[in-house]
Formats: C-alpha cells, sequence, structure tokens
C-alpha cells in the first residue's frame, strides 16, 4: 500500500528538517554506501589502468619480454571495464532520496529507495495496526 499524498508530504518534511539540523548525518543515512563502494571501485581501477600503462611501457622498453606488455594491456583493458561498468552504476553526486519524483534517477538506486520506501510503509501500518487495537 503506497503512502498517500499527506504522508509523503510529511516524510519530506521530516527529512527537510533532518537536513537541516543535522546535514552530515543525513548526508551519513543517505544511502551513501555504494556510492562509496562504487566511488573507491572506480579510483582502484584508475589505478590499476596506471599500472597497466607502466607494464605496457615495461615491456616495450626491456629487450625480448614482450609478454609484459601484453599482460599491461590486458590489465588496462579489464580496469577500464571496471571504471565504466563502475561509473555508471554510480550514482550521481547531487542525487538525495528526498526527492518528490524519481523518474531520471538510477535503477539501482530506485531499488533501494524502494526498498526503504517499503519498510517505512510497514512500519506505519504496524502503528496504525496497534494503536487501533
Amino acid at each position: 500500500m503506497p503512502l498517500s499524498e499527506h504522508e509523503q508530504r510529511m516524510l519530506e518534511q521530516m527529512e527537510r528538517a533532518l537536513y537541516a539540523e543535522d546535514p552530515k548525518f543525513a548526508t551519513a543515512l543517505e544511502g551513501s554506501g555504494l556510492r562509496t563502494y562504487t566511488r573507491r571501485r572506480v579510483y582502484q581501477a584508475v589505478a590499476g589502468i596506471v599500472v597497466g600503462i607502466a607494464l605496457l611501457m615495461t615491456g616495450v622498453i626491456v629487450p625480448n619480454v614482450l609478454w609484459i606488455s601484453v599482460v599491461g594491456f590486458l590489465v588496462m583493458l579489464g580496469c577500464t571495464v571496471l571504471v565504466v561498468t563502475g561509473w555508471r552504476k554510480a550514482p550521481k553526486p547531487g542525487e538525495q532520496p528526498a526527492s518528490g519524483s524519481s523518474g531520471g534517477s538510477a535503477p539501482g538506486h530506485n531499488r533501494q529507495r524502494r526498498s526503504m520506501m517499503t519498510r517505512i510503509e510497514d512500519r506505519w501500518q504496524r502503528r496504525r495496526d496497534e494503536q487501533g487495537q
């Protein structure tokens, strides 16, 4: 059962108040775990690209070890794939789950928001049931 418009407005008001009162805490609750993990993965892949370039150059400079260049190229290729896939999955820096419409956000972010909204709705329903009995 989705939240009514009044309940959604109340939830948005509470979120705005939380951001105004303690923005650091609100940002921590925002679900930045995925963003941090993805960012870390992208940084590691970029470092891997640099290592791949170093291996490639080493294989070109040192005679009779062409296989090092091939390994360097493969490392660069694999890390580039990780950067591209990680970059696509990363939530946008300005995205906030408190926005009213979820039209243009990333699919993983929508899934996370839906599960959060489902939990909130379940809690709301339990409170109503407890108060009614």
